[in-house]
């Protein structure tokens, strides 16, 4: 059997979407450790920090019987100049598959393509696949969708930075055919190339897509979401960002817009203060840090999926 990679939330189907929804609410449920992956091991390579990434596929590896590997770029030779493709041909010999969190997402497209064993996307600047699976499982699990069909009921809101979090939200709306709308800054919005994408689902999946920067349109919105403003790899627009983005603030206020049963999302880490406030943030903290917590069963359903038959 091919290698199958994750590199973006398009590289599944609705129907695999639906699977491994399924299989991580079936792992919260149960909470137990399975050996299913004795002898098997994990290479996790980070170029930027993390803490959720690199803890929950560290633990959802251990707890299936395998072994994570840490892999910090600064101690790989491809500090010194070897080539991705080298690296790659390299760890497929060692490992059984790789997570890659990259600044390029170019560089995990590059990974991927000369690695023989399956290749996730722990995030890149362009998609940040895992976690909006483990958003999409939180939206169900708080508003009690037990199905796509009723998920497609629930009105999804981000606020903010058309950035990977943003970019995965559309493409996971196109697929599965969900109530998405984003609002940002007009300088912010999504590129041409990324919207025309999600909307080319929308004729077969009934996805109600909407990009606006209206904050009136978060009117009703069943969920809130929203991230920081500067993304890692944009620090130098820090003061830009804060300006441009301040009306597009989570707060007392835009939830005054939201259905009563809205809840509050952010995929962390926040700035209390800025994107959210702190009355917002400690007030939702249920509904965030449960987000934060299915990342855990999520990377077990994703390992089981892609490394299950690898190697």
């Amino acid at each position: 059997m091919a290698k199958k990679d994750l590199l973006s939330i398009y590289d599944l189907s609705a129907k695999e979407i639906k699977a491994l929804l399924s299989k991580s609410f079936e792992f919260k449920s149960r909470k137990k450790s399975l050996d299913v992956f004795k002898g098997k091991i994990l290479g996790l390579i980070f170029e930027k920090p993390s803490t959720r990434t690199m803890v929950s596929f560290t633990t959802a590896m251990l707890q299936l019987g395998g072994t994570p590997v840490f892999l910090n770029t600064e101690n790989l030779q491809r500090k010194r100049g070897e080539s991705v493709h080298d690296t790659a041909a390299v760890l497929s010999r060692y490992l059984n598959g790789i997570m890659v969190r990259a600044f390029k997402h170019s560089d995990v497209e590059e990974f991927a393509k000369y690695s023989t064993i399956p290749v996730i996307n722990g995030l890149t600047d362009y998609e940040h696949p895992c976690q909006i699976l483990a958003d999409i499982m939180t939206i169900m699990e708080f508003h009690k969708a037990k199905t796509i069909g009723a998920l497609k009921k629930i009105k999804i809101v981000f606020t903010g930075d058309s950035n990977n979090i943003a970019n995965s939200l559309l493409a996971i709306s196109a697929v599965l055919g969900l109530d998405f709308t984003l609002i940002s800054p007009k300088e912010y919005l999504p590129k041409k190339e990324i919207l025309n994408k999600a909307l080319g689902y929308t004729s077969s999946t009934g996805a109600a897509i909407k990009i606006t920067s209206d904050v009136g349109e978060a009117k009703n919105a069943d969920v809130i979401y929203t991230d920081v403003w500067t993304s890692m790899g944009f620090e130098a627009e820090e003061r830009k960002r804060k300006k441009a983005f301040s009306p597009y603030q989570v707060n007392g206020e835009l939830l005054k817009k939201a259905s009563s049963k809205c809840i509050v999302l952010h995929c962390l880490p926040a700035i209390r203060g800025e994107e959210i406030t702190e009355e917002i943030m400690d007030k939702y903290e249920d509904s965030i840090f449960t987000q934060a917590e299915n990342r855990l069963y999520v990377q077990k359903a994703i390992l089981l999926h892609f490394l299950g038959t690898a190697g």
